[in-house]
Formats: C-alpha cells, sequence, structure tokens
C-alpha cells in the first residue's frame, strides 16, 4: 500500500515533460541538439525543414511548448514558420538559431521584433542555458 501512494504521488507531483519541435536543414544539427534536449528530460520532435514540421504538427493533437528553429532555410524561414504554427498554438514559445546573425533577415524579424536568438555555432551548455531561459518566460517576443 505504501508503495502505490508513492509512485501515485510521484506521478500527480511530475509535471509533463516539455514538448521541443526542432527545425533545421542540417541533419547533423537535428541529431545534436535532440540528443542533448532529450538527455535534459524533454519530449523532442525534429523535422527537416518547415515543410516538414508544419506536415508533422498538422496531425498533433498536442501542441509543442518550444519552436526551436533555424532562421534561414529553403522554402519557408523561421520566423514564417513560427507565424504559421503560431496561429493554431497561441503559447507557443520560440528561440530561433542563425549563423547569420549580422543578415538582415535575422535583424528585422527575429532581433528586433524581441525573440530569442541562439548564435551558431553554440556549445552544448549554452544550448542547455538558453533553452532554459526560454522555457522560464511567458511566451512571445521581448523586447528590452
Amino acid at each position: 500500500m505504501e508503495i502505490r501512494s508513492i509512485i501515485i504521488a510521484t506521478l500527480v507531483e511530475s509535471p509533463p515533460a516539455p514538448t521541443v519541435l526542432v527545425v533545421d536543414d542540417e541533419p547533423e544539427l537535428l541529431r545534436f541538439v535532440a540528443a542533448v534536449l532529450e538527455r535534459r528530460g524533454m519530449r523532442v520532435i525534429t523535422a527537416h525543414g518547415s515543410a516538414q514540421a508544419l506536415q508533422v504538427m498538422e496531425h498533433t493533437e498536442m501542441p509543442p511548448d518550444l519552436l526551436l528553429t533555424d532562421v534561414v532555410m529553403p522554402g519557408v524561414s523561421g520566423p514564417m514558420l513560427l507565424d504559421q504554427l503560431s496561429q493554431r498554438f497561441p503559447q507557443l514559445r520560440v528561440l530561433f538559431m542563425s549563423g547569420y546573425e549580422a543578415r538582415t533577415i535575422v535583424q528585422r524579424y527575429v532581433v528586433d521584433q524581441g525573440y530569442p536568438l541562439l548564435p551558431k555555432p553554440f556549445t552544448v551548455e549554452q544550448l542547455r542555458e538558453k533553452v532554459k531561459s526560454v522555457m522560464e518566460e511567458p511566451p512571445g517576443p521581448h523586447v528590452s
């Protein structure tokens, strides 16, 4: 009877693991990010580009807690992907990543809009810290 109570209490007290949708056109980066986040206890859905992300999210009932996406990708950009997904999932948090920190698109549609940016390349620790920081903030841009 005691063990059953402990198990039930643990299940009731443990919040569900956050779900992160990771979108990038680089397969190696997708695998790296997924491995790091899964080790942190997060559920990870990976998509090779925006088209695949939209397709996967079209068939899900459970909204992701965080969109971690590249800014510059073939087809639909990261900011455009956010626009489309946030219509269906208004509480979606976002963390953009880019190797083109000084590019106009990154500046105009990410930095100037108050969205968090993780410059590529990044370390495991930088990824962990930035994801943790974004998950602690309310959804939406945060202009300082």
